[in-house]
């Protein structure tokens, strides 16, 4: 098993459990959600304070999705 895809997924079930998208990340939700409602932008602050090491966590995790860097080398177009 690889840790790090353990810890996406439990990620994305915790935001499909909050009635988010079930592909994804609670991080990236609060990004997508930020400037909307004080609420989102709290959780994202909340979640880049979490992972201090990582500059912009959220936002990171906002253009991964659109990257896709999350998926297997299966899914990837460069096949």
């Amino acid at each position: 098993m690889k840790p790090m895809q353990i810890a996406i997924a439990a990620d994305q079930l915790v935001n499909t459990l909050l009635a988010g998208m079930s592909d994804e990340t609670l991080s990236a939700r609060a990004w997508r959600n930020h400037l909307v409602s004080a609420k989102w932008r709290f959780t994202m602050n909340v979640i880049d304070a979490i992972f201090f090491w990582q500059q912009d966590h959220c936002k990171q995790s906002y253009f991964a999705e659109f990257e896709r860097k999350h998926l297997p080398p299966e899914y990837s177009k460069e096949q």
